[in-house]
């Protein structure tokens, strides 16, 4: 995600990268791809002094957003952080105040919000009725340089929190509902990975207004490919579901490019003539507009940009942020002691 926010603001005029950093040696990788035209560190208090920047974007390790974005706002920076906000619900809430308090923009990377077809994907599920019941998933089989990511990702947190906090915003944003009660299961599925954690989990949100959801997330090797993309949502009126052909087919679980992909939106219609027949066909909704995931990144580093050009008032995003997060982390909860977690 780093290349992908460096590549855009490569692209964009109104931003001027000052410098690159990492401890590996991927930056001297994408500065090359970038035509070897940016100031290299490796450590982000120098790169803070020597270059005084007006806005961080930090795409490292989830135990590092915390300590890195509050360092970024101490010195009058506006910053753009990956998901998750932070590896703790306390960290997240410490991240929110200290943009409050430095007066600077905070954006996170739900690059769904930013999608047209999710967008409209959440707009068609207001149409549904009430309750809601949502189903999504994103199993990832993955070997080679992804399972290393994988693996290092799991030494910060478990996939149903790093993966599943876009979902479960996305579910938050359908029901518009205080979601009440979770449960969750997980399974250590190699040794590879902390004792502590699991690379399958499966959670499950009842809303106050009687709405169910359930997210899947699994990584590795071993990760079963069939029925990984699952994206659909039916209340009382019928259904809306992402139809992704392409990107939901074999090989595909681990590729970032179809992480995103949509390529068509079915919407079924619960109306039943005389006969208790389906009076209306279904729907296909195929979008012109369908970004790939480059130009997603361009397009949520334009509205960081605007954030702070325009001086939009980030609170909601914020507090959601948090929320999804808080989220999450009660499903890690209960996979980690096998009972329902209450978020009253």
């Amino acid at each position: 995600m780093g290349t992908s926010h460096a590549r855009a603001y490569h692209s964009l005029h109104e931003f001027e990268i000052c410098g690159l950093v990492s401890r590996g040696k991927s930056r001297e990788a994408l500065n090359t791809k970038l035509g070897n035209s940016y100031a290299l560190f490796s450590d982000m208090d120098e790169a803070m002094k020597t270059t005084r920047p007006d806005a961080v974007c930090i795409s490292t390790y989830p135990h590092t957003h915390e300590s890195f974005a509050i360092k970024a706002f101490e010195n009058g920076c506006h910053v753009f952080i990956e998901k998750p906000l932070a590896d703790s619900v306390e960290g997240a809430e410490r991240v929110a105040a200290a943009a409050n308090k430095a007066g600077k923009k905070l954006v996170v990377g739900y690059i769904l919000r930013h999608h047209p077809s999710w967008k409209r994907f959440v707009e068609l599920s207001h149409e549904l009725g009430k309750p809601l019941v949502m189903r999504m998933n994103l199993n990832q089989q993955s070997d080679g340089s992804m399972w290393t990511l994988h693996r290092n990702l799991m030494n910060s947190l478990s996939p149903i929190v790093d993966c599943g906090v876009h979902y479960i915003d996305v579910m938050c944003q359908m029901t518009r509902s205080k979601p009440v009660q979770v449960y969750a299961i997980g399974a250590r599925l190699t040794e590879e990975i902390p004792a502590g954690n699991y690379n399958y989990g499966q959670l499950q949100i009842r809303f106050e207004d009687g709405s169910v959801g359930w997210y899947e997330a699994g990584w590795g090797p071993m990760v079963s490919e069939t029925a990984f993309f699952v994206k659909d949502v039916f209340g009382p009126k019928g259904s809306v579901s992402i139809v992704a052909k392409e990107a939901g087919g074999s090989g595909k679980s681990s590729s970032i490019e179809a992480h995103t992909k949509t390529e068509a939106l079915r919407v079924h219609h619960a109306d039943l003539d005389k006969n208790e027949k389906f009076s209306k066909e279904d729907t296909w909704i195929n979008l012109e507009d369908e970004p790939e995931h480059q130009e997603l990144c361009n397009r949520e580093q334009k509205y960081f940009l605007r954030s702070i050009t325009e001086d939009i008032d980030l609170s909601a995003h914020a507090e959601d942020a948090v929320n999804s997060l808080r989220i999450a982390f009660a499903c890690d909860e209960s996979v980690r002691t096998g009972k329902v977690v209450s978020l009253m």
